[in-house]
């Protein structure tokens, strides 16, 4: 009997220094003193910490066999969560893969009684058919008071035990006719099952339960139990097998010959390797170690139950008012057998789980595809954004050439202009005054009155001149946004249009400030003056309006008519100059503009911008 220690017991006593006599007159009331702080902290710290719990496991081999390994990591590891009670684990291993005698079981009564003698158990979990049947037999003399969870077992192998009420916990039950189902599903023409098993006493109650269990398959399947041949022979056997076969696994725990094996992991692995016919098991522990699958008994499962019951009891509970249960049995698979033996996964069970499925190559290199995709797309958009900029910015450099053209070709017309009408209006107008004043001079002495009303009339006729050149000079720049304002300055240059062009000019304005930035006062102005002599050159309108208003810190102007009106759309292929310098005041403002028209609909032209110029605005 081997004893594995789980946890780490507090062996340790604290030394008991408060009790050493206390030098001087005072010691019998310090010691006091200290003795009862000392009672306070103990009980304080009783308050703050959990209480402690005494749990013994005893399984029937050692943990590097699976099943028990299994059940007591799951036992261990939901317990562990608790936060009302600190557990501490001890772990006794009987090593019987055979049935015990009657002095045997004497024997490990007394071993478990003497050295639990003083140790204060809250459970024990019995763990196989052998710890089952050991403390059964014992009600009275071993562990009478303390509440036993058993698992691990099926009823039958611990012998049909009559349980006191000390036992709760849960049975397993056999079902190989279910995994025979399984493997007819998966290999329809199966026509031969060998049954390979060992020879120690469990592996012989379990071939016992498992032929009970397949009678009614004996009449159309060919059953071969191969139990009782040395390891050596049996895989030269397995290497042989005829088609149409299928081998079923039960356990191996020791050969013909007596030699011992780690059932799971040793036994297991070296038939599936020999074997030329897919192995089939019904332990879930078997997973992994070369069978193909079949209907399990679920020892994951038994642990779960186990550490349930265990919580409950240690939660106070009484163990007979705790049902015995039967753990269910499931359907797993292993995808890597399934795959070895071409096996189709359809062909399953409904409910089955398939363990060990290796990743697709989609599901492996998802994310490296996604980020590498993202990585495309981020750089075949950053290309064509580079790609339409560029575009945009030839665009703009042709535009720009082409604006510089336009606006030389301009200037030059408007110098001409000018030159042509000061020189033909203005310099033959003051040459004739000239000649006017030269005659009214001779005439003075001869005829004071007739000088007198030419005089009169050449003042006149300089006066028409003044007013001329007052009318050019403000075409060229409007003194009147200087003296009075924005607001007063559209109201003049809409009642002198109104005046020479015969156009009705309805101007309204609303919140406009008193004083307006000049940048922005002057754009506004030339917007107005550039809309009313297109609308007077392309519209056809006989009335026009416009509107000067404020709002969310911006200067608004629009001029409208509802004149023949034009495709907007077409209006990159013209040649006109007008609505690109109006486009090019607001944008140097960094304000907004936009040309609204329809054929037959009217025009509206709108522009907005900044009342206080942004930086940079004035350099611009």
């Amino acid at each position: 009997m081997k004893n594995v220690n789980c946890a780490c017991a507090w062996k340790s006593r604290p030394s008991q220094w408060w009790l050493r006599p206390v030098c001087g007159r005072h010691g019998f009331a310090s010691q006091l003193v200290l003795a009862t702080s000392l009672l306070f902290l103990s009980a304080g710290a009783a308050a703050n910490y959990p209480g402690r719990k005494n749990v013994l496991i005893i399984n029937q081999v050692g943990l590097s066999h699976r099943i028990y390994a299994v059940i007591t990591e799951e036992i261990q590891s939901r317990l562990a969560r608790n936060k009302d009670y600190q557990i501490e684990f001890y772990s006794e291993s009987i090593d019987s893969i055979s049935r015990t005698d009657e002095s045997s079981q004497q024997e490990i009564r007394g071993r478990l009684a003497h050295k639990y003698r003083d140790l204060k158990l809250d459970a024990i979990v019995a763990i196989g058919p052998e710890p089952i049947r050991i403390l059964s037999g014992s009600s009275t003399t071993l562990f009478p008071d303390t509440p036993i969870v058993f698992c691990g077992s099926v009823r039958e192998m611990a012998g049909q035990p009559e349980l006191d009420p000390r036992f709760t916990g849960s049975w397993l039950e056999l079902e190989p006719a279910k995994t025979i189902e399984a493997v007819l599903r998966l290999l329809p023409e199966t026509k031969h099952i060998f049954v390979v098993g060992g020879a120690s006493d469990f592996d012989r109650t379990l071939e016992t339960l498992t032929r009970n269990g397949l009678r009614s398959y004996e009449a159309n399947l060919d059953f071969t139990y191969l139990t009782d041949l040395e390891m050596n022979s049996l895989l030269d056997r397995l290497r042989r097998l005829p088609d149409h076969s299928v081998v079923l696994y039960t356990s191996l725990f020791r050969d013909a010959a007596g030699i011992q094996f780690i059932n799971a992991t040793v036994a297991l692995p070296l038939i599936a390797e020999a074997s030329n016919a897919p192995v089939f098991g019904m332990s879930d522990t078997y997973m992994g170690n070369g069978i193909v699958g079949g209907f399990v008994l679920s020892h994951t499962e038994q642990g779960k139950i186990a550490a349930l019951i265990l919580s409950e009891l240690l939660g106070a509970k009484k163990p007979q008012d705790i049902p015995i249960v039967t753990g269910p049995n499931v359907y797993l698979f292993d995808w890597k057998e399934l795959q070895r033996w071409g096996l189709k996964e359809s062909s399953l069970p409904a409910g089955s789980t398939v363990l060990y499925r290796e990743p697709t190559l989609w599901e492996r290199a998802r994310w490296t595809f996604l980020a590498g995709l993202l990585a495309i797309l981020t750089l075949a958009t950053l290309t064509g954004y580079l790609l339409f900029k560029q575009k945009q910015l030839k665009l703009a450099r042709e535009e720009h050439s082409r604006l510089s053209g336009m606006l030389i070709t301009a200037q030059e017309s408007e110098r001409s202009r000018l030159a042509s009408e000061l020189h033909d209006d203005f310099s033959q107008r003051l040459a004739i005054l000239a000649l006017d004043l030269e005659t009214a001079a001779e005439m003075i002495p001869e005829s004071p009155h007739e000088a007198g009303l030419q005089l009169h009339r050449l003042w006149n006729s300089a006066s028409e001149i003044g007013a001329d050149l007052h009318t050019l000079s403000r075409r060229l720049h409007p003194s009147t946004l200087e003296n009075l304002g924005l607001v007063p300055g559209v109201r003049a240059l809409c009642r002198e249009f109104a005046a020479q062009q015969g156009i009705h000019v309805d101007f309204s304005h609303d919140r406009c400030p008193s004083s307006v930035p000049s940048e922005a006062a002057l754009c506004l102005f030339r917007i107005v003056q550039e809309g009313l002599r297109n609308l007077k050159k392309h519209s056809g309108a006989s009335e026009a309006r416009v509107g000067l208003d404020t709002a969310g810190g911006m200067l608004h102007v629009s001029v409208c008519d509802q004149g023949v009106g034009f495709n907007v759309k077409e209006l990159p292929k013209k040649d006109g100059l007008g609505i690109r310098s109006m486009g090019q005041r607001v944008a140097l403002l960094s304000g907004r503009f936009e040309v609204h028209s329809e054929p037959q609909k009217g025009t509206s032209i709108d522009a907005w911008v900044p009342l206080q110029p942004q930086a940079g605005t004035e350099n611009s």
